[in-house]
């Protein structure tokens, strides 16, 4: 053992002796970059001393202590979370989730449960579900923040991060509320991952014989966590009269100050006609959109071509009118009516500066100018109800009221390939013609009362 890392297991024993979920804890897994040159570095560099560095960093500043059994296997845990992390480069959305989830199992397991991941039962995960689903009020956060920050030149965990993140919608947000951690719960969707990530961990040690048992698949009654539903999940979208709205008042935004909203427009228009997720117009690592990826057969048919979630390559259709738009946007950049094949200028310049639009950030900034643009339209020609549910909508939403149109007369695995759909079955929720015949049956009810 060499001596920075026996100087670490000592300190970590040392540590004052309070309860874990009594005090914060702090960071073990930088962003996706940062993570890579980590590992990198344990390649070719003593793993060992790499990884008890960097654990110093992240442990420096928490108050909860660990076991003997725990600090004398710690390093060599981190190490597979490591690989098994960064075997996942390649998506950063997938990324982000699985980082998610093994830093919260890794937490657990090591300041509150006190046992090594590797020793870790059945009974355990089950608590571990359990811990996720109400986390003491330590763990929970109220905003999004970086992981690490630098202070005096050096890189820190940034004192703000937790574990969980509560979150109220849109509209509360503008209503005045504030995110209350005692109102944390974990979504269905959260807990359904936990079981399908911890359970690829446990597998991809037992492949790498780490260890002998996958104690997630040891759980078989799992629909003691995961509620089952026999309805189709209502898909949130917006109505054809929210549609106009926004598309109309984006469209006045764009002539009234075209420096700032032509972009904005064509971005809006994208969203909705060819069912783009915000993270397949923003520039990143894994892809930088660019003017070229709209592009013509030997058909004469215009597609355009992105990777979306996943890391997922599709081409997506063209429609007449979505070419229309991009002939009217490239105008206004004083570009050629259509891209040629080399055509490498960003799709989605920034406003300021040189180079594509890396921030979904700003992206939704500026959609949410639009749709409050819309509601306040919607205040003043009297429609009060459907500014109201135009209030809770998100970027995200433009997606869905896409595709849900075009289902109605486009076949259906037309819209399944173009939306990225693994399965025809995501598309057929998009179909809601059972739900709305269901509803006009119920609208006619009576009290039983005779007439």
């Amino acid at each position: 053992m060499n001596t920075k890392l026996h100087l670490f297991f000592e300190s970590a024993r040392k540590l004052t002796k309070m309860s874990a979920i009594s005090v914060s804890p702090s960071p073990l897994f930088d962003t996706l970059e940062p993570l890579c040159d980590l590992y990198k570095r344990c390649q070719v560099e003593n793993q060992e001393y790499v990884i008890t560095e960097w654990l110093t960093i992240c442990l420096s500043g928490t108050k909860a202590t660990l076991s003997d059994e725990v600090a004398e296997g710690i390093v060599s845990e981190y190490g597979h979370a490591l690989r098994f992390l960064y075997s996942y480069r390649g998506s950063f959305e997938t990324f982000n989730a699985y980082r998610r989830e093994i830093d919260r199992l890794l937490q657990w397991s090591w300041f509150v449960q006190k046992k090594p991941v590797l020793k870790l039962k059945r009974l355990d995960i089950e608590a571990f579900i359990e811990f996720c689903q109400k986390p003491p009020k330590r763990w929970i956060g109220s905003k999004m923040v970086a992981r690490f920050i630098t202070k005096d030149g050096e890189i820190i965990p940034n004192p703000e991060w937790r574990p969980f993140i509560v979150k109220i919608s849109k509209k509360a947000f503008q209503d005045g509320e504030r995110p209350n951690k005692t109102s944390f719960e974990l979504s269905q969707q959260g807990i359904k991952q936990i079981f399908a990530i911890l359970g690829s961990f446990y597998n991809a040690l037992i492949q790498e014989e780490v260890t002998e048992i996958n104690p997630v698949a040891q759980i078989r009654q799992k629909s003691k966590f995961i509620r089952q539903t026999s309805n189709t999940p209502m898909i949130r979208r917006l109505s054809d009269k929210q549609w106009q709205m926004v598309l109309e008042t984006t469209r006045q935004l764009a002539e009234e100050n075209p420096k700032k909203h032509k972009r904005t427009l064509f971005m809006l228009q994208m969203l909705y006609g060819m069912y783009l997720r915000i993270s397949e117009l923003a520039s990143s690592p894994r892809w930088s959109p660019k003017m070229s990826d709209f592009f013509r057969d030997t058909n004469g048919d215009w597609w355009f071509r992105t990777i979306g979630k996943g890391n997922k390559m599709r081409q997506i259709a063209v429609s007449d009118p979505m070419l229309e738009a991009l002939k009217q946007y490239r105008e206004y950049l004083s570009y050629s009516p259509l891209p040629s094949p080399d055509d490498q200028n960003p799709l989605i310049p920034k406003e300021k500066g040189k180079g594509a639009m890396e921030s979904t950030r700003v992206i939704r900034q500026l959609i949410q100018t639009c749709f409050d643009s819309a509601v306040n339209q919607l205040r003043i020609n009297n429609e009060h109800e459907e500014a109201e549910m135009l209030r809770s909508a998100t970027v995200h939403w433009l997606r869905h009221t896409g595709i849900s149109e075009d289902v109605k007369h486009r076949p259906r695995e037309h819209v399944r390939d173009d939306a990225g759909h693994s399965s025809g079955a995501l598309t057929d929720r998009y179909i809601d013609v059972e739900l709305k015949a269901r509803a006009n049956t119920a609208r006619n009810k009576t009290w039983g009362e005779k007439r």
